[in-house]
Parts: C-alpha cells; sequence; structure tokens
C-alpha cells in the first residue's frame, strides 16, 4: 500500500464524539512509551501527524486520521502509565475500554509491545482482556533497531511462550522499527488485504 495522503480528523475525549463514519478503523494501542507516536509518524511517513513526546502519557484522546480517503488510523492512549494520577488512568482506561468495546468501525487493533522487555504483565493482562471480549487485534513489537538478531529472536520467542500459555491459536505477529522502517510494508499490505476483502464483502463479490 501506498500512502497518498494522511490528515488529522478530530480528537476525541470519549468514544460518542468519534467521527460518524463507515470507514474501517485502525487502532493503535500499547504501553506508555512503547513508541506508538513514532510509528504512526513510520507509517504514514508524515512526521507530525502523531505527536511523539519524550514524555510517556502524552496521547490523553482517541485521534483519528484519515488516511488515503479510505480509511482510519486511529492513536489511542496509552495504558499501564504508573506516573498519572489515579484519575488519570482510570479516565485513560474508560476511553480505551468503550472505545474498543463499542466502536463499530474499529477492524483491527494493532497491540504494541517493546521488543527489548520480557513479557510485561500488564500487556499480558490487557492482550488476555481482548480475547476474553473478542477483540481482533494483532501483535507489533517495536523499537527492533536496538536489538541484535539474536535478541529479538528471543524476546519474540518469549513473548509467543507467554501467550502460549492462555491462548491455542497465537494472534498474528509484526516486527517493526520506526528508525529503519522494518515492517513498514507487511503492515501496510495486511491492512490493505483486508480493506480489499471488505470492499469485495460490501459489493457482493464473496
Amino acid at each position: 500500500m501506498s500512502i497518498k495522503s494522511a490528515t488529522f480528523v478530530c480528537s476525541s475525549a470519549k468514544v460518542a464524539q468519534c467521527p460518524k463514519s463507515n470507514l474501517p478503523e485502525y487502532a493503535f494501542i500499547g504501553r506508555s512509551n512503547v513508541g506508538k507516536s513514532s510509528l504512526i509518524n513510520m507509517l504514514t511517513r508524515h512526521g507530525g501527524l502523531a505527536k511523539t513526546s519524550s514524555t510517556p502519557g502524552k496521547t490523553q484522546l482517541i485521534n483519528h486520521f484519515l488516511i488515503n480517503e479510505a480509511w482510519h488510523l486511529v492513536d489511542l492512549p496509552g495504558y499501564g502509565y504508573a506516573k498519572a494520577s489515579k484519575t488519570a488512568r482510570s479516565r485513560f482506561a474508560a476511553i480505551i475500554t468503550d472505545y474498543i468495546r463499542q466502536r463499530d468501525a474499529l477492524t483491527l487493533l494493532f497491540v504494541l509491545v517493546d521488543s527489548r522487555l520480557e513479557p510485561q504483565a500488564v500487556d499480558l493482562a490487557f492482550i488476555n482482556s481482548l480475547g476474553a471480549a473478542g477483540v481482533p487485534f494483532a501483535l507489533v513489537f517495536t523499537k527492533t533497531d536496538k536489538l541484535g538478531a539474536g535478541a529479538l529472536q528471543r524476546n519474540t520467542a518469549h513473548y509467543k511462550e507467554a501467550l502460549a500459555e492462555t491462548w491455542e491459536e497465537l494472534p498474528l505477529t509484526f516486527v517493526t522499527s520506526a528508525e529503519s522502517g522494518a515492517g513498514r510494508d507487511d503492515l501496510l499490505n495486511y491492512i490493505e488485504t483486508i480493506n480489499t476483502t471488505l470492499q469485495h464483502d460490501h459489493n457482493g463479490f464473496l
């Protein structure tokens, strides 16, 4: 897929404020400081589309971006930000949960995890909650340029082993780097494949 246009649509404090649209939505979420904004900017090749910050927890709203006039990329607040107040954490959790469970346009959720770390309890708990709710998602390993090939293989294997303890079928995984651009084509081509299938279904081709 070639990204020809990527434009900011709106920021919403609650799911009811999200755009009224039938376009498919692909949402990105992860623990704070996982490199979500950098990954979104790498995918769209638009350096300032998603606001990056050295301070975790920058994204506090549901941010919609229109891609190629055909689908929405959604930047969701991060979870597990320990330095946020209890009230703020509760608000972020409510925003995330309401969007994931109520937004009909949500086609797939990309869950970002830091490839440098061992499986984190907060990530595994979030992933398991998606499974319990029947939410379609894929796993995206970020910051892979910080690791050698051997360490990356070990860390991704550890994650899959941890998931295998509760999942019969493991989710689809992508290996990415905002620095090198690794995984960009894989992610965008996967989105394009889903969009093509949805279009065919809508037109009665399948």
